[in-house]
């Protein structure tokens, strides 16, 4: 199918490795992505930023959890904190996958980033990678003084999958009446295991995601324990499905024009604002699925621009 791509955007596909992003096969999935992650952050500049690799506990009976914690250097007060949640369909990605991101974060904003390196299905379905990020955000609210972060600005940020995790920590965290989270940041969040959205039934051939990559994804997440679809899906697995969005934090939302995750955000955005949580949503035009790795993309920057403008707001960082 042809789709009115941002000029832009639609010249650079050509640079687009075939295999970005097929997961049918995780093992493959993993290196081809782990060589597209290396060459993207080949040239990163991570001067003025304090990088700790370490890990932390993990959940009961469950193994320690890795966390990459980004700090500016000469840090002397707190200062906001984000728990950063990769995407990857769940299947691929690592502290390195957006480690780019988390240092433009850094920099640009600030803050303390405390980085997550859940565990990956299928080998791990649900809910072992929620339970990695509630462990990691339990450790960084309860370090938040020897962090220098203010707990009081504690948020969470993710983007496709990590995006869906973050937006499900949210829940689990107003369920739990675990560690206060003052902002939660969705970018084109994977919510829903139903697929049955028209975005979703529409894009089965856009780069980067589409509803292939979708079934499969979901069927490794949700593991042998439920089926894609069925009725007892649980809301922390696939938050689509929560009937009850109070008292979470306020959200902002991004989704692209051409990507089958584009409805299942704004119809979260929508039942969010319903439910009285101050909601913001942008839908940038002629964009797909990850399209925002090419940066120098007008729109692109537009997208990168309000994201720091959006969390800036949230976390009350003064200009």
């Amino acid at each position: 199918m042809a789709y009115d791509y941002d000029p832009e955007l639609a010249q650079m596909l050509q640079f687009l490795p075939d295999t970005a992003l097929t997961i049918s096969d995780p093992v493959q999935a993993r290196a081809h992505f782990t060589d597209m992650v290396a060459a993207l952050n080949a040239d990163l500049d991570d001067s003025g930023i304090l990088i700790d690799n370490r890990t932390i506990a993990g959940p009961e009976g469950a193994p320690e959890v890795p966390v990459r914690i980004y700090t500016p250097e000469g840090l002397n007060t707190a200062v906001p904190g984000i728990v950063h949640i990769h995407g990857g369909g769940f299947v691929v990605g690592n502290l390195d996958s957006e480690h780019g991101s988390c240092l433009a974060l850094c920099r640009g904003l600030g803050v303390v980033i405390v980085s997550v390196d859940y565990r990956l299905a299928p080998e791990t379905p649900f809910p072992g990678a929620l339970e990695d990020c509630y462990a990691a955000l339990q450790w960084t609210s309860s370090n938040s003084g020897r962090l220098q972060i203010d707990p009081a600005r504690l948020a969470v940020f993710g983007q496709s999958a990590g995006g869906g995790l973050a937006a499900a920590l949210a829940l689990l965290a107003r369920d739990r009446a675990g560690p206060p989270i003052c902002f939660q940041y969705l970018g084109i969040p994977e919510l829903d295991d139903r697929l049955q959205t028209a975005s979703m039934q529409r894009f089965d051939d856009t780069p980067m995601w589409n509803r292939p990559n979708a079934e499969v994804s979901w069927d490794f997440y949700l593991g042998d324990q439920y089926q894609r679809g069925a009725d007892d899906v649980p809301y922390l697995a696939a938050p689509a499905r929560a009937e009850d969005l109070t008292d979470l934090p306020p959200a902002y939302i991004t989704t692209m024009e051409f990507d089958p995750l584009r409805d299942e955000g704004m119809e979260y955005a929508l039942k969010l604002l319903r439910a009285g949580i101050s909601t913001e949503l942008h839908s940038f035009p002629g964009t797909f699925h990850g399209s925002s790795l090419f940066s120098t993309a007008a729109v692109s920057r537009r997208e990168s621009k309000e994201m720091f403008a959006v969390l800036e707001r949230a976390l009350k960082i003064e200009a």
